[in-house]
């Protein structure tokens, strides 16, 4: 049996107010130690609201979340990482001093910046622009500068919220391979949020398929691909196959979603 690297059990999220929304749940989870785990549903079912509770940026209603065998309540555990859709880079720093941000705040040893800068930067292709601002980069660029910064924290479980959102299709695709390239290097274990059904295929060992409000998993889809993969299995006879799976799954969900 594979080591069970976070876990979920009876997880719920209801915001509270006047009228109170009920988000996610209640639904298990297990993700594997080093497992590639893509998570795709209708808009508005609670996906983004399951990373923010397993992160612990936000609390559960009611259940439990667990990371390495140990509670996560109340702020985000040493070890995990996570990587938002928007461009969070600060534009007022060039790109090492982007990445070497979250480890100056920790306080780590300057020599320890500068080795864990270097090899984070020429990792993600930004070796020759490591002086350069935001500004003067594409919008993929600037998410190879986010997706480093959180890298050099040296995170186990790195958590993305739809981290190629904002680009084009091309382009989400060569971010894709450079993603399967960090996981298979670092051996982390990677949550993919997305809305890309085929990114989720391409990506991922398993794709949990959410239902509409409030979100809970209608389906766990094994993808059988071999861990050295990338976007050339797009090409694949059954590339289709899994992608028709993961449709099948979500279409009556999507309607539910948007009232029909």
């Amino acid at each position: 049996m594979p080591e069970i690297h976070a876990s979920m059990r009876g997880v719920t999220r209801v915001y509270p107010g006047a009228q109170p929304v009920h988000a996610l749940g209640p639904l298990d989870l297990d993700i594997a130690k080093g497992e590639f785990f893509a998570v795709v549903g209708p808009s508005g079912c609670g996906k983004s609201t399951l990373l923010d509770v397993l992160a612990g940026l936000s609390a559960p209603s009611e259940g439990t979340i667990a990371f390495e065998g140990k509670a996560v309540a109340g702020q985000v555990p040493d070890g995990i990482g996570v990587v938002f859709q928007e461009d969070a880079s600060f534009p007022w720093l060039t790109v090492r001093d982007n990445v070497a941000f979250g480890l100056r705040r920790a306080g780590v040893d300057g020599a320890e910046i500068v080795r864990r800068v270097d090899y984070a930067i020429g990792f993600m292709g930004l070796r020759d622009f490591a002086r350069a601002y935001p500004a003067q980069l594409s919008g993929g660029m600037r998410q190879r500068v986010c997706i480093a910064r959180t890298l050099v924290l040296q995170p186990r479980l790195l958590l993305l919220d739809e981290p190629f959102g904002a680009l084009d299709q091309q382009t989400r695709l060569l971010m894709g391979d450079e993603l399967l390239r960090l996981w298979r290097e670092t051996g982390a274990t990677v949550l993919l949020i997305t809305h890309a059904l085929d990114e989720a295929a391409m990506l991922s060992d398993r794709v949990g398929i959410m239902s509409a409000r409030p979100g809970v998993f209608i389906d766990l889809a094994e993808t059988g691909w071999p861990r050295e993969r990338d976007s050339r299995i797009l090409s694949d006879s059954a590339f289709g196959a899994v992608t028709a799976r993961l449709w099948s799954s979500l279409r009556v969900e999507s309607m539910k979603a948007i009232g029909r």
